[in-house]
């Protein structure tokens, strides 16, 4: 995964962001695609954009919890504002996620290219 740098993408609204979904849900995963992080990392800019970006969150605690009222939830925390665009917000339990990955390409870059927002788990 190549570096992005921090002038390219407002880490520090990232960091806030997951801080403030974290309060409602721990979460296992926080991952960052879409096409601001395609940007920063030099994707051509003849292609087909999508959302600028896409979070998918993982967490247990979704379970039990309706669909819509997660991604209400957790779209109300982003700040479009201090991110320059809105986000298309995917949360799922960790079954839920490996499913989505085989069906979604989105949720599929998010994850095997997207961003990392959670500290490696120490092992």
């Amino acid at each position: 995964m190549s570096a992005v740098t921090a002038g390219e993408l407002n880490h520090r609204e990232l960091e806030r962001y997951v801080r403030r979904i974290a309060d409602r849900w721990p979460v296992q995963r926080a991952l960052l695609g879409g096409a601001r992080v395609a940007d920063a990392r030099g994707a051509a800019a003849q292609r087909e954009r999508g959302p600028e970006y896409v979070v998918v969150l993982v967490s247990e605690h979704f379970d039990g919890v309706p669909w819509l009222e997660r991604v209400y939830v957790a779209g109300t925390l982003w700040d479009a504002y201090e991110m320059g665009a809105p986000a298309d917000i995917q949360c799922y339990t960790a079954a839920e996620f490996e499913r989505k990955r085989e069906q979604l390409a989105s949720v599929r870059e998010a994850a095997e290219e997207g961003l990392e927002l959670l500290p490696e788990p120490a092992g």
